[in-house]
């Protein structure tokens, strides 16, 4: 059996049950067709860079799969004609990670955006650096 990493997006309208239950219907489907599911992160309701059907925001959900294809083509098949699944993804995977995802890990602890040493909000500006010292070098003559 292959490892896969599922993510998917559903609708904003949906409550957190109905997105637990959608949940647990694709693991069932997952299931019955010979195939285990292992980590199951919902990453809540987050905004979309852009309009999926009308939709500004969505429930994402990431499953981490060990199953046969056919039974992720069946879990894929399914996802596409329910009308509560905007979008969806599935990669094969070498192996799971372990641990949270990046998306439940504290910002600070996955090293981004609050890293910037000692450069200041906008980061260095040498260029404005040099016009400093060659306006005093004019002003010096």
């Amino acid at each position: 059996m292959a490892l896969y990493e599922h993510v998917f997006l559903a609708r904003q309208d949906l409550s957190p049950q109905q997105v637990e239950t959608l949940i647990e219907q694709y693991k069932g489907v997952i299931e019955a067709n010979g195939g285990k599911v292992g980590r199951v992160e919902n990453w809540g309701l987050k905004s979309l860079a852009y309009r999926i059907n009308k939709n500004r925001k969505a429930y994402f959900a990431l499953m981490d799969i060990d199953a046969p294809s056919a039974a992720v083509k069946e879990m894929e098949r399914q996802m596409g004609l329910s009308e509560d699944i905007l979008r969806f993804m599935t990669v094969r995977v070498e192996q799971h990670e372990e641990g949270p995802s990046a998306m439940m890990q504290r910002r600070d602890d996955r090293g981004e955006r609050g890293d910037r040493g000692d450069r200041g909000a906008r980061g260095g500006r040498r260029d404005r650096d040099d016009r400093r010292s060659r306006d005093e070098d004019q002003g010096a003559e």
